[in-house]
């Protein structure tokens, strides 16, 4: 079995084929796209011929590293795992003026050869993570004060350093980012969703494009993830479109004689196995080659990093009628009853539960298309942890906009807003055969709307079920599912590794790192901590 799945004539004739169609409309050149990132992603001649060597039986031999998300937590780990190394630039100067004395102290000693707890320490910012702080004010020095100070770190790429891995994603590199909308822009401001050693600005101004109100499209930044995974030649270490269905620890010893042919085996590798381990991690799951047919795959890994993200599993409010067909969780079904004219001027109002910015996202777009809508949320308009106070109007005046509709707007009666009517404080108690929902307000009163439609938009879960118990014995509260903001997965804030389970680490949301300028630190801690189990950082 291998992931070698298109032989390499095949992905060179699709190419061709595509190099020689014309005049495509907007769809299908956003499909090329998808297909050219796909063969990009094939092994190349050389690779092929390697797999095919290994599917002759072999003893066993464990992986180093497998990755599970290919967004940009695991896109940044890749990178570091392939021998690019951070160091402090000589002469740069670091607003911080303690941190500047302790990076003076060993100039010529790489950051992922540092005591990261004692760079980080004394650092504040807008994460709860020392590490992400640390390398976020080394990626961007002054940024939370609007200053546009270059980074002070110098990569150098040490290929002796690398640590075999494999990064294993259902889409194209980019994760979530490559399922949304491309037209919807990023809360964080554009050069905050940069990976190291690659600006988005300059790769944005080689496109000829430039960044709105300081925020990027979800198009440009999944592109911009594609293009860093090739740029940077990473692509070797990328299995896309690949589900995970279970990982368990199993006996070393037991599986010591098992013939594994999935995988490549790097010769150039420094990674000696680990000869003295017990246990070693069992990742099995599928992926579907290009005749679509569903391929099993089983491998063996020393480490495993969970880098999936929280986008998953749209969270449900758990009521009578939820599973019926007009009650919807995703953004996208109201886009597509829009497209197929399912639901339009005339229609009954779309019900939109949430108080997100997915739930703003679907308020502007039903009021950019005169669709009548009914907003419910259980929060008051002025409560300070609603997202849209927390949000300078300057930068987000569209998400403001929403903002003034939910306090202007909270009666069905003329107002300043046309069909549009805001409902804070109340709680949707049933779903009705008959599109009828029927809700409960702060005082205890209920109350039923007509709609057309729902859509239930207050937030996302981690899907963790190829896991034991799904990842619950691994969270701060074990008694509670993952989820980013309230219960994530407890990790050493230093290495990210889950305390609960040596050889397993957890990035980005997972680990309660929910932007992109913040995840890049965890994966600096893991390649740092998988380092020094390799023996590999210098003395």
């Amino acid at each position: 079995m291998t992931f070698a799945t298109i032989p390499v004539s095949k992905a060179v004739m699709c190419q061709h084929l595509w190099e020689c169609a014309v005049c495509l409309p907007k769809i299908f050149l956003r499909l090329k796209r998808q297909v050219d990132s796909r063969i990009q992603m094939l092994p190349d001649r050389k690779t092929c011929a390697l797999l095919n060597r290994f599917q002759n039986k072999r003893r066993f031999k464990a992986v180093p590293v497998v990755i599970i998300g290919n967004g940009p937590s695991g896109i940044c780990l890749s990178y570091l795992l392939s021998g690019y190394t951070p160091y402090f630039k000589r002469d740069a100067v670091h607003p911080h003026p303690i941190l500047q004395r302790k990076l003076e102290e060993a100039p010529d000693v790489s950051l992922l050869d540092q005591d990261l707890e004692y760079l980080s320490e004394g650092l504040e910012g807008r994460s709860n993570s020392p590490v992400a702080l640390l390398f976020d004010t080394l990626e961007r020095p002054d940024t939370d004060f609007g200053g546009t100070a270059e980074s002070v770190l110098t990569w150098w790429h040490e290929p002796d350093r690398a640590i075999p891995h494999l990064v294993l994603g259902k889409s194209a590199p980019g994760g979530a980012w490559q399922s949304i909308e491309g037209s919807m822009v990023t809360l964080s401001r554009g050069e905050w969703m940069g990976l190291p050693d690659l600006l988005f600005k300059d790769w944005l101004k080689q496109k000829r494009r430039g960044l709105r109100n300081n925020r990027a499209t979800a198009e440009d930044i999944a592109q911009y993830y594609q293009h860093y995974v090739m740029k940077k030649g990473l692509q070797k270490n990328f299995r896309c479109g690949t589900v995970v269905t279970s990982v368990r620890k199993v006996s070393a010893e037991g599986v010591s004689n098992h013939t594994q042919q999935d995988l490549p085996e790097n010769g150039d590798s420094l990674w000696s196995f680990n000869e003295k381990s017990t246990e070693v991690f069992q990742v099995d799951g599928f992926f579907k080659n290009v005749k679509g047919d569903k391929k099993l795959f089983s491998i063996y890994a020393e480490n495993v990093v969970l880098a999936t993200g929280t986008y998953d599993s749209p969270t449900w409010l758990g009521v009578k009628g939820e599973n019926l067909s007009y009650v919807h969780h995703k953004l996208s079904a109201l886009e597509e009853a829009v497209k197929n004219n399912s639901i339009g001027i005339m229609s009954d109002p779309v019900l939109i539960v949430g108080a997100g910015l997915t739930a703003a996202d679907a308020v502007l777009f039903a009021h950019h298309c005169n669709i009548p809508v009914l907003h419910a949320f259980r929060r008051r308009v002025s409560d300070p942890g609603l997202i849209f106070n927390q949000l300078p109007k300057m930068m987000y005046p569209e998400y403001h906009k929403v903002h003034q509709m939910m306090k202007e707007q909270s009666a069905p009666c003329a107002g300043p807003y046309e069909r549009y009517v805001s409902l804070p404080e109340h709680h949707v108690l049933s779903f009705g055969s008959d599109k009828k929902c029927v809700f409960q307000d702060k005082n205890g009163c209920q109350k039923a709307y007509k709609i057309s439609m729902a859509l239930v938009l207050t937030g996302s879960n981690p899907n963790l079920s190829f896991l034991p118990n799904n990842g619950i014995d691994l969270a701060m509260d074990s008694d509670q599912p993952v989820n980013s903001k309230r219960n994530p997965i407890d990790v050493d804030p230093f290495t990210y590794e889950c305390t609960q389970e040596k050889g397993l680490y957890a990035l980005g949301p997972l680990a309660g790192d929910n932007f992109v300028r913040f995840v890049q630190g965890g994966a600096l801690a893991v390649a740092s901590s998988l380092l020094k189990k390799a023996n590999k950082n210098p003395p």
